[in-house]
């Protein structure tokens, strides 16, 4: 399958966005470095759906808003740039649709999430996924059918009809991940549902998130939600500019103006 790599400049720029420092090699060990810092550094968020901004699904779209202006993203903008990264380093990269899974209402339909099948130096074959929200640290191993330990808590893949595997959390399904690759552009109609259906989650709340050392922190609408140690605190912002000044702050990201969910 066809696949668009950053420049070399580019890939530097992504990976100082990052705070990693080549030269790197496209092994297991430089994978979970990668992984890890991403999730520290870049933010889950869906800002742009109520700033009321563009949101493309194209590599040059992605690579300006992530890493030149320093904004985070939802499962498709974040998997998506990454996966490009990842080749650009050498790794072989397949983007999978996935369908997440809620109690009430079971597993989502088909590209509901992306997740991506990243493979090796060594032909190890790997679950990365780093636009989840909260998820693994590392990636999954794809050929255990065992616990696999992580900072995160205890995931397991199984194995489902037709090649299809479901990943669980502590014993919980998380989503179920088709195995076939698939190409980003495959998945635009799926994002465009996400950013304008009044049915989508994402189009009724806001959310900016941001994993941390000591456990996270996210800031959805005026909510300011920490976790650490010492527990969960909750904060309740007040004017614009103490919500711009946390989206700054605490995210490194710069809004000229407070996101709001219509309606």
């Amino acid at each position: 399958m066809p696949t668009q790599r950053l420049h070399p400049e580019q890939a530097a720029a992504y990976l100082a966005r990052i705070g990693i420092t080549g030269p790197l090699t496209p092994d297991a060990a430089t994978l979970r470095a990668l992984h890890r810092a991403h999730l520290r550094t870049v933010p889950f968020e869906n800002l742009s759906i109520h700033l009321d901004e563009d949101m493309p699904l194209t590599i040059p779209a992605l690579y300006d808003k992530i890493v030149t202006h320093h904004r985070g993203g939802f499962c498709y903008e974040l998997n998506g740039l990454f996966a490009t990264l990842l080749e650009s380093l050498g790794y072989r990269v397949h983007r999978l649709s996935a369908r997440t899974f809620t109690p009430h209402r079971g597993f989502s339909p088909p590209l509901d999430h992306m997740a991506l099948h990243v493979t090796d130096t060594t032909n190890t074959p790997w679950l990365a996924d780093i636009g989840y929200g909260r998820h693994t640290d590392h990636p999954l191993n794809l050929t255990t059918r065992t616990d696999q330990k992580d900072p995160a808590g205890l995931f397991r893949i199984t194995e489902y009809e037709d090649g299809e595997l479901d990943i669980l959390h502590e014993g919980e399904a998380q989503y179920r991940v088709d195995p076939r690759p698939l190409s980003l552009s495959d998945f635009t109609m799926a994002s465009w549902w996400q950013r304008t259906s009044p049915e989508a989650h994402f189009t009724q709340s806001l959310i900016c998130s941001l994993q941390t050392d000591t456990g996270r922190i996210s800031l959805s609408g005026r909510k300011l939600v920490t976790t650490d140690a010492a527990g969960r605190h909750e904060k309740e912002l007040g004017s614009d500019e103490e919500v711009l000044g946390a989206y700054r702050e605490l995210f490194g990201i710069e809004l000229e103006r407070v996101p709001v969910v219509k309606g």
